[in-house]
């Protein structure tokens, strides 16, 4: 059961850093359209649009990181065997599941994982384990 964990943990690392490079390039991508938007327009439109677009870039990227950042972290608490860790990993397993295919597979997984009775076993466990 301890491989199943790390395969959660590290699918669970694996997804959210995805997430957080996703919401790094939607920032760029249109932090870039902000700026060529304001070096084009000569007018109050472009500096308009260009703080739009802008605006658009960092609520995408905020709410992509809001997603995706506690993911990140259950994931690097799993591979330290933290309880706390199993809760979270078990509330987004739950959360992830009408996100289909993979995001379905992935919480089923973890669900599976995290609560079966070796998988709790290991984490209420105070073992050093390799």
């Amino acid at each position: 059961m301890q491989q199943h964990v790390k395969i959660v943990a590290i699918l669970h690392i694996i997804f959210g850093g995805l997430g957080v490079l996703a919401g790094i390039i939607a920032m760029l991508f249109f932090g870039g359209l902000a700026s060529f938007a304001g070096m084009v327009g000569q007018d109050a439109d472009g500096f308009v649009a260009g703080g739009i677009l802008g605006l658009i870039g960092a609520v995408i990227m905020v709410v992509v990181l809001v997603i995706s950042l506690p993911g990140l972290i259950a994931g690097i608490g799993l591979l330290s065997y933290q309880n706390w860790a199993r809760i979270l990993t078990i509330i987004i397993s739950a959360i992830e599941l009408p996100g289909f295919p993979f995001h379905t597979a992935l919480g089923v997984y973890g669900l599976w994982v995290l609560l079966s009775n070796e998988g709790a076993a290991l984490f209420n466990s105070r073992a050093v384990r390799v």
